[in-house]
């Protein structure tokens, strides 16, 4: 299934290749372009996941106050989400595409050539970089721990919003994540090809630029000052 998605992103890194000439190069590049194309998904979901947990508070204040009333709760809890505008399926959307961009990805750095066709990147893949020997075998130890670092301090950043929405709903299990994910991904690094742990740790970096430039936004989100959906005037 990814795989069909795997094929044009080999095109695309094949043809980066050619134009610059170097593999590392045209992960680089590759990994910025991506990331870029994703900086609308990643403004979504920090809105979503914000929105979610000042939506959160609002819903347990509803339930308090109509607690016994079942249809009243209802009643109210909708009329919540059309004044502000708010779906609480609105992220799934940004998290599903990321998920299968991803998942192509992977598919492609990890067996390249089953989605090159130019002879040339036989060679290629093979190219070093640094102190990486081959970009087609695992680093062992230096690219792995950056990977680590990298996401640690990108999830870290992400979280803000997803842990003041575990704070409402009493649910610890995101605060875990940050710290296991990391390591989990420093481990598998281990066993990914160096490109691939390159593409996810420059796809990091990146991701913690965007959260500096959302900084501002998630502390307004998180003090409630939610964006609310703009009323239509009707004419007289």
């Amino acid at each position: 299934m990814f795989g069909i998605l795997a094929q044009p992103f080999g095109w695309i890194l094949q043809l980066l290749y050619m134009l610059l000439g170097k593999y590392w190069l045209a992960i680089l590049i590759f990994s910025v372009v991506v990331r870029l194309a994703l900086y609308p998904v990643h403004k979504k979901t920090i809105l979503s996941t914000a929105g979610m947990a000042e939506m959160s508070k609002k819903s347990q204040e509803i339930q308090k106050k109509y607690a016994g009333d079942r249809a009243m709760i209802e009643k109210k809890t909708q009329e919540l989400y059309a004044e502000t505008g708010y779906s609480p399926v609105s992220g799934c959307l940004p998290m599903l595409i990321q998920v299968v961009v991803i998942s192509g990805l992977f598919i492609l750095l990890r067996n390249p050539m089953n989605y090159y066709t130019d002879e040339k990147m036989v060679f290629a893949i093979h190219e070093s970089f640094l102190w990486i020997k081959d970009m087609s075998q695992p680093d062992p130890w230096i690219l792995p721990v950056l990977t680590g670092i990298a996401t640690f301090f990108g999830m870290n950043m992400s979280g803000s919003m997803e842990n003041a929405t575990a704070n409402a709903q009493g649910n610890k299990g995101m605060n875990l994540m940050k710290f296991v994910m990391p390591v989990m991904l420093m481990w598998l690094a281990h066993s990914y090809p160096a490109a691939l742990a390159m593409y996810w740790t420059i796809g990091q970096i990146i991701l913690i630029f965007f959260n500096i430039r959302f900084k501002k936004l998630r502390e307004e989100m998180a003090a409630g000052k939610t964006p609310t959906k703009k009323k239509k005037k009707t004419a007289n």
